[in-house]
């Protein structure tokens, strides 16, 4: 009977310390929120500043700015021929040198003449015996001695004998191929011996002094070329050179089949270093324009619906701004309304931003004095 006494008392002590821990601990977690920053603050009192975002910011710049259009085109040659003899015979002699340059009248090639030689001396004696009776015609028919008949007559022989004169000097001239102007011949394909036929092709002839740039642009550009056009042109043989040409004629045919307008460029060729056929990469200025707005690229901000935005800084703050944008010139933006040169807008930071933030330029780049600005209005 002792012993369940003093088990019945145990078991309250125990109940009775459990009890007890059990409010403590409730106590103590109620307590600790207070203790750490849970009280509220007085009626009355203002709620803590939110701490500046730090941001990095650029100004819009103002700049000539000029709309192109990209194509790509084939250089040629400013004037180009394949020499082909207009008679058949057998060459006779090579007077050119490969690869070399030559002038206009310059014999190239010569066929054998022999038979137009013989002609042309026939000629030349006969127009000798002509010249010689008509002048002793003449003499007698101012003397009275001979008819009107008579002098005419002679007249005649001559003109006769002079035509077959330029007969003969044209058969014999057609045996010599002459360069048809200042150019740089190419390889020939024949050699001393061979027995050509008329329009075989024997050597080419190309003036690489100056280039023709040929390019097609589609026909919705039709209203905004015109001849005189600026272009630089550029060839992968070449990276990293430009080269400037001038827009010289448009094709007034536009093409059924692709829509688009065949359009020619001359390009000064200084050092030869630019040849006929080589591909070209072709930028054409349709319009300069001045006093543009120009932002970096990652300044703006995407936004759902094809909108784009940025946060432009006014008096420490930030402000959302909707922009338009224009063309683009490597890692630089066009903006077409929302902005005007002089503004600061950021360029780093932008996710931590809300509209009407107060901002800390950490890094201001181009807008240098955005920083004192933001300490006056932080001083203030």
């Amino acid at each position: 009977m002792h012993a369940r006494r003093r088990l019945i008392a145990a078991l309250s002590l125990a109940g009775i310390a459990a009890l007890a821990g059990y409010a403590y601990y409730a106590n103590r977690s109620t307590a600790v929120p207070q203790a750490t920053g849970g009280v509220k603050p007085a009626a009355g009192q203002a709620p803590a500043a939110q701490a500046p975002v730090s941001v990095e910011t650029v100004a819009v710049v103002s700049e000539a700015i000029a709309d192109d259009v990209t194509a790509v085109g084939t250089l040629r040659s400013n004037e180009s021929v394949m020499l082909r003899p207009e008679v058949a015979g057998r060459i006779a002699a090579i007077r050119f040198r490969e690869g070399g340059a030559v002038r206009r009248g310059d014999v190239l090639v010569e066929l054998d003449a022999a038979v137009q030689q013989a002609e042309l001396q026939q000629a030349r004696a006969n127009l000798s015996l002509a010249q010689a009776n008509f002048s002793r015609t003449e003499d007698l028919f101012n003397r009275k001695f001979l008819s009107q008949s008579a002098r005419d007559e002679a007249a005649s022989r001559l003109e006769v004998a002079r035509a077959n004169m330029a007969l003969a000097e044209a058969h014999f001239e057609r045996m010599r191929l002459r360069a048809p102007f200042v150019g740089i011949i190419g390889i020939r394909n024949v050699s001393v011996g061979d027995y050509v036929k008329e329009g075989d092709e024997l050597v080419n002839l190309e003036d690489i002094a100056t280039l023709k740039v040929d390019f097609r642009l589609p026909e919705i550009y039709l209203e905004r070329i015109r001849p005189g056009q600026n272009l630089e042109v550029a060839s992968d043989a070449m990276p990293g050179q430009q080269f400037n040409a001038r827009v010289s004629a448009i094709d007034p045919l536009v093409d059924e089949q692709g829509r688009s307008v065949l359009m020619r460029a001359t390009l000064p060729n200084e050092g030869l270093r630019l040849r006929p056929g080589m591909f070209a990469r072709v930028r054409l200025i349709l319009q300069e324009r001045a006093n543009v707005a120009v932002v970096p690229e990652e300044v703006l901000v995407p936004a759902p619906g094809n909108v784009q935005f940025v946060y432009r800084v006014v008096d420490g703050k930030a402000q959302r701004v909707e922009v338009r944008t224009g063309v683009r010139r490597g890692t630089r933006v066009e903006i077409v309304s929302g902005l005007q040169a002089g503004d600061i807008v950021v360029t780093a930071g932008q996710l931590k931003l809300r509209d009407g933030a107060a901002v800390e330029v950490v890094s201001p780049g181009a807008g240098g004095d955005a920083p004192a600005a933001g300490k006056a209005d932080r001083a203030s």
